[in-house]
C-alpha cells in the first residue's frame, strides 16, 4: 500500500490527530489508494482548505495565499500558485507540507 507523509506546522498541529512529533513539525503517516487526489485525502482527514495558507508538494511550492509568492524565488510545483485546485494525484512516497494563517509571515 502506498503512503504519503503530512508534515504539519503552527497552530495546525493542534487541530488533527498526529502520528508523531520532532520538533515544531507534525506529521501524519497517510495510507493512499493509487490515484487518490490530495483533495481527497485532505476530506478523509477533515483537513479545510480554508484553513490553509500555503502548501507544498515534495519541497516545491503548491498553492498559497501570498500574492508576492511568484516573486519569491521557490520552485514551484504548478504554474499557478494561486490556484486552489487541490486535485493533483499522490503518489508513494510523496511529502506535503501545510501551513496556516498563522504560519504565514515564515513563507514570506
Amino acid at each position: 500500500m502506498a503512503h504519503v507523509q503530512i508534515n504539519v506546522y503552527g497552530k495546525l498541529r493542534t487541530k488533527y490527530n498526529l502520528t508523531r512529533e520532532i520538533g515544531t513539525r507534525g506529521i501524519i503517516d497517510v495510507e493512499i489508494q493509487e490515484g487518490e487526489t490530495l483533495e481527497s485525502v485532505f476530506n478523509r482527514l477533515g483537513i479545510r482548505a480554508e484553513e490553509l495558507y500555503t502548501i507544498f508538494l515534495n519541497n516545491q511550492l503548491l498553492t498559497t495565499k501570498n500574492s508576492m509568492a511568484q516573486h519569491l524565488g521557490y520552485q514551484q510545483y504548478c504554474e499557478d500558485c494561486h490556484n486552489w485546485d487541490l486535485c493533483v494525484q499522490l503518489k508513494d512516497g510523496d511529502t506535503i507540507a501545510i501551513f496556516g494563517f498563522d504560519m504565514a509571515t515564515l513563507v514570506i
